[in-house]
């Protein structure tokens, strides 16, 4: 079981990601909806995971994942991104993401790239 924040700002795509973590018995520790507040909870909670989306307000995914692993390099981060992000995509992991799920969520890919980051 891992601890983990969810960063979206998307509600529903925040609400959909806690129901499969829930159902495989992770804990989501919180919710975020911008890369600013994402960074404030990582530093708060020190989650095992984060899932964090690309595009959002105020601060992106990318600008976040730069924020934590510089202040942690061990950080844990799945990017969520929709199709043809892949650019972005690519950014982030060279930024120090270690994997990507595509929106919609598929309930496996979700579970596969957790148990894959956290082994």
């Amino acid at each position: 079981m891992a601890r983990i924040l969810i960063v979206d700002d998307a509600k529903f795509m925040r609400m959909t990601l806690t129901n499969i973590l829930n159902k495989a018995e992770h804990e989501v520790i919180g919710e975020a909806e911008n890369g600013n507040e994402a960074i404030r909870l990582y530093r708060e909670f020190k989650p095992d995971l984060v899932t964090m989306d690309i595009t959002m307000p105020e601060m992106s995914g990318l600008e976040a994942v730069k924020e934590i692993k510089r202040e942690d390099p061990d950080a844990k981060i799945i990017m969520c991104s929709a199709m043809g992000q892949q650019k972005m995509v690519v950014e982030a992991i060279e930024a120090g993401a270690k994997d990507f799920i595509v929106k919609p969520f598929d309930e496996g890919r979700v579970h596969d790239a957790i148990n894959r980051v956290l082994k």
